[in-house]
């Protein structure tokens, strides 16, 4: 088989090059949304070798083709996802102080939740619909973790969390483990959904504490969900809601053309 790089005439290659300059917009756009921690997979590499320039020069032809390649991504890393496999844990001393605030707002647009009268809804494939306040939440049993934040804006942060191991939870309200998506729908208006396999990991938790304190305000008060294995925009914070469902719920960022799965 030729190589098709090496079959293009000396007047092919200054041609795609500045088809691909006037389309750099649209070819970095897919690359922002696509490209996570460990890069594209191999279904999704395949597909985009594969494909004709001129698809990606038409913005309708990126937005058919990035939900497939979204798609196939998604598919690889869950396959390859293993759920027994821990997430780096590092010292005390290695905390990232400050932590920062990430958010699709500013810090003083966070939401100030009462603790003290907050509950968390429960609803979806459960047996126990009852909602939770922070103190039933505390008398479950507690883990604590420090592990490494990485937001897929290229940054990363270490902290301490504490909480209720979520697979605990889920267990707790009678939840079934054979359904597929957990979702969550937050105080300010964000939302996202994890795979159950996720949602059963040792080292997924329902966040009460940071360092030792209750969580602040920034953090996510009263909890937050704390995903190590995964995207920082899969760790939900001011969590009011959470749903078990077989039914794909999305997220905020995935409806906006992101990687679902976001983990490894």
């Amino acid at each position: 088989m030729s190589d098709p790089v090496r079959s293009l005439d000396s007047k092919a290659i200054p041609a795609r090059k500045a088809l691909l300059d006037t389309h750099k917009p649209q070819i970095e756009r897919l690359q922002r949304r696509l490209f996570l921690r460990q890069g594209l997979s191999l279904g999704a590499l395949a597909m985009l070798g594969g494909c004709n320039i001129g698809t990606l020069a038409s913005n309708d032809g990126l937005d058919r083709l990035l939900p497939a390649m979204s798609g196939l991504n998604d598919r690889a890393q869950a396959l390859l996802f293993d759920p027994n496999r821990l997430a780096p844990i590092y010292a005390a001393s290695q905390i990232t102080k400050p932590f920062p605030f990430n958010a699709f707002y500013g810090i003083d647009d966070a939401p100030d939740i009462d603790a003290n009268v907050w509950q968390l809804e429960v609803s979806g494939m459960v047996s126990d619909k009852t909602p939770w306040s922070v103190s039933r939440l505390r008398a479950l049993p507690q883990a604590s973790q420090i592990t490494r934040l990485i937001c897929v804006e290229g940054w990363s942060a270490i902290g301490q969390w504490s909480g209720v191991p979520f697979r605990t939870f889920l267990e707790r309200v009678g939840a079934d483990t054979t359904a597929r998506y957990v979702g969550f729908k937050c105080a300010d208006k964000y939302y996202s959904s994890i795979d159950m396999a996720t949602a059963l990991h040792p080292q997924t938790i329902m966040t009460l504490d940071y360092a030792g304190e209750p969580l602040a305000g920034a953090y996510g008060a009263p909890m937050r969900l704390r995903v190590p294995t995964k995207l920082g925009l899969k760790n939900p914070k001011y969590v009011q809601a959470l749903f078990v469902t077989n039914v794909y719920p999305g997220g905020y960022w995935e409806d906006q053309g992101y990687n679902w799965f976001s983990g490894s």
